[in-house]
């Protein structure tokens, strides 16, 4: 194959894995509205609490297993690589299992320290989906490190799709049974997980015994920095939901309110959450294409390729993340209020309108430290994101920890986070930038900015209210952006071109 058809082969995966990652944010969408309406927002809440914590624990499994494996098979010779693969799964396997278990024996003492005693149960039954990542991971992780986005981009709309079923007809069928909402929603999830890990185990191979020089401990050097920063990097995704419960909790307490009232503070924060993580989510594609591309120029040491794409995948990051922050910028309240209602969007639009900024610049967060990853820089990684989550925990505390429970609560967490996050993209890129010789234009940047906040400044001024309105307005402030963007020359004839040759045959 040659190199403009390779180029042309990678260029279409990585549209159908961004393709999915959308699909999975429309889902998430359907996912988000229809949870509330079954377990009403206080039992929505309770749900995100369990959520957040599992997750902390469940997200570094499934990057690190991208990843790492995605590394593995780039770089295992042909003739090891189907012993490699029943190597390195019979190892992530033993892992999920031990972290499994171990978690489910400390779900009701987690549970306690997050304030959320009331949810052990949903908890203890999502120690299973450890075990279940553990599988099925590593397997799109080998899908990826072969370059197989197409099939990658498959497997993510149909986990997405099942996870969505999984929770919300299970949370359905357990309230109808008069049992516990968020408990019924971590049975599906779990069902959902098992049957996409046989589904991807037939589809994609498990491998076969045969001859591997790859040792354990190689492979642990590789896979643990990546699991700790990954764990590093989702504890500070969920940090000030988990805190904000743990604060909520206690003022319901200092207040003689019932916990309700927390989960209801909790619900609303996480509904905040669903639009201000939507950059982080599409730019997940990016860093599916950049992380093998960068660790093959790694590899044969080519300094000039690795400047090229970490300059080319920033840009795209930025550009596309300006687009979206603008509208969330833009609309807060009222898109809240469209999806969630009027509660939702009284105690968390404020809030929203911060972390919007704030979460845009985690999304360029995770890029960078995908980038230091796949440069063998971990621990570069490893520390930024080590001092993020110190700053974004130590601000809540300082800001949060004595809030009363009211919409004020959610405003102090969102300072706090807001604030956290800016400062290490900051450091991030200056990391980046000294280990791969580029970044981004100043100019890029600049130009961003200025469309990103002309087009939010509209949203807030030049639409009256009304659902359909801001539908309307959700649609037409991209286009403004992009427009902007043209004029001010940052996106021209040379993109359109790069699209026009990738979708060629």
């Amino acid at each position: 194959m040659s190199k403009e058809d390779s180029t042309r082969s990678t260029g279409r995966g990585g549209l159908a894995v961004a393709g999915a990652k959308l699909y999975f944010i429309l889902l998430g969408l359907v996912q988000q509205i229809a949870l509330p309406r079954v377990l009403g927002l206080d039992g929505y809440g309770a749900l995100s609490r369990v959520l957040s914590i599992a997750s902390i624990t469940y997200n570094p499994i499934t990057t690190m297993s991208i990843q790492a494996v995605s590394r593995t098979v780039v770089q295992a010779p042909p003739e090891e690589l189907p012993g490699t693969i029943r190597k390195v799964l019979g190892w992530h396997a033993s892992f999920g299992l031990l972290l499994s278990v171990g978690f489910a024996l400390l779900s009701s003492r987690i549970a306690e320290m997050a304030g959320a005693g009331h949810v052990e149960t949903p908890l203890r039954i999502l120690a299973a989906i450890l075990f279940i990542y553990s599988m099925y991971t590593p397997l799109i992780g080998i899908a990826n490190g072969q370059k197989r986005f197409l099939l990658q981009a498959g497997f993510d709309v149909t986990a997405a799709t099942l996870r969505t079923l999984g929770l919300v007809v299970g949370a359905f069928v357990s309230r109808r049974l008069a049992q516990g909402g968020p408990a019924g929603s971590a049975v599906g999830f779990v069902v959902s997980a098992t049957l996409v890990l046989f589904i991807a185990a037939g589809i994609i191979g498990v491998g076969r015994a045969g001859i591997s020089r790859l040792s354990l401990g190689r492979y642990v050097a590789v896979a643990l920095p990546l699991l700790f920063g990954q764990a590093l990097l989702n504890l500070l995704f969920q940090a000030d939901l988990t805190l904000l419960g743990r604060f909520a909790s206690h003022a319901a307490e200092r207040a003689g309110e019932p916990l309700s009232r927390a989960d209801a503070l909790v619900g609303a924060y996480r509904a905040t959450q669903l639009f201000s993580f939507l950059p982080y989510q599409i730019l997940i594609a990016i860093t599916f294409i950049l992380f093998p591309m960068l660790a093959s120029a790694a590899q044969a040491q080519d300094r000039e390729a690795i400047a090229r794409y970490v300059r080319t995948g920033m840009r795209l990051s930025l550009i596309i993340a300006g687009a979206m922050v603008c509208v969330t910028l833009g609309l807060a309240p009222r898109l809240l209020e469209l999806l969630f209602g009027a509660e939702a969007a009284a105690l968390g639009g404020r809030a929203l309108s911060l972390l919007s900024v704030g979460f845009g610049a985690f999304a360029i967060f995770g890029i960078l430290t995908t980038v230091l990853n796949s440069l063998g820089r971990e621990r570069e990684s490893l520390l930024v994101t080590a001092l993020a989550v110190v700053i974004v925990a130590g601000l809540c505390f300082t800001r949060a920890h004595e809030g009363a429970l009211s919409e004020q609560l959610l405003w102090l967490t969102a300072q706090a986070t807001s604030t956290g996050l800016l400062v290490a993209t900051t450091i991030a890129a200056y990391l980046v930038w000294r280990a791969a010789g580029g970044l981004v234009s100043p100019w890029t940047l600049l130009r961003t900015v200025l469309a990103m906040g002309v087009a939010a400044s509209l949203g807030r001024l030049a639409f009256p209210p009304g659902k359909l309105v801001t539908l309307v307005a959700a649609a037409v402030l991209p286009c403004v952006y992009f427009a902007l963007l043209i004029v001010l020359r940052e996106v021209g004839r040379a993109d359109l071109d790069v699209l026009r040759k990738v979708a060629r045959r």
